[in-house]
């Protein structure tokens, strides 16, 4: 079993190898001036993501949204600081059942706007993902270009790559492409109103 894995295996070794001499040898290889000439190229989605324009553009709406949501925690924070004072005054004035109720509802209340202040925060979090994974989508037929323009047969995650030349990672050229074709990325994720 290990002999015939080892066989197919190095068949395929083999075959890639073929493959990119071939295709340089249709046009003399001039085709491909100034790009690497690879079968595996290497891409990091988290520089792509946050050293393009569109990513930068996402992280700046992130944390503008991320400090409006400071803002109003601290604002609600106060703001129940003083309901809860004045509810604390008046317990030796009033009923206890009354005090009760209005304890139960400031509870209730302090319960609610806790709830929706963590899903705005969730809700940011998932719009950093959501970008990301929208860049990618965007992204892909520029880096098949990238791949065609190589002679590659794959473009793989770098950081599930063990051991790589340095040459073979076109993040940079990458960014340049998302850049240009698509700027902050209007047109992947429209711009926070």
């Amino acid at each position: 079993m290990v002999s015939v894995f080892r066989t197919w295996t190095g068949a395929l070794f083999g075959a890639l190898l073929c493959v990119s001499p071939v295709s340089a040898q249709q046009d003399g290889g001039l085709s491909n001036v100034g790009v690497v000439q690879s079968l595996i190229l290497t891409v990091a989605p988290e520089a792509l993501y946050a050293q393009s324009d569109f990513g930068q553009r996402i992280a700046r709406e992130i944390e503008e949204e991320s400090l409006e949501i400071a803002a109003e925690n601290r604002r609600i924070e106060a703001e129940l600081t003083d309901e809860e004072r004045e509810l604390t005054e008046l317990r030796d004035t009033l009923d206890p059942t009354e005090f009760r109720a209005r304890a139960e509802a400031f509870d209730e209340k302090v319960q609610r706007l806790r709830r929706e202040q963590d899903e705005k925060a969730r809700a940011v979090g998932q719009r950093n993902e959501e970008a990301r994974r929208a860049l990618l989508t965007a992204a892909q037929p520029i880096l098949l270009q990238l791949m065609e323009e190589s002679g590659a047969v794959a473009v793989l995650d770098r950081r599930v790559v063990l051991l790589s030349v340095d040459s073979v990672d076109i993040t940079e050229q990458a960014i340049g492409r998302v850049n240009a074709e698509f700027g902050e990325g209007a047109a992947i994720l429209p711009l926070r109103p």
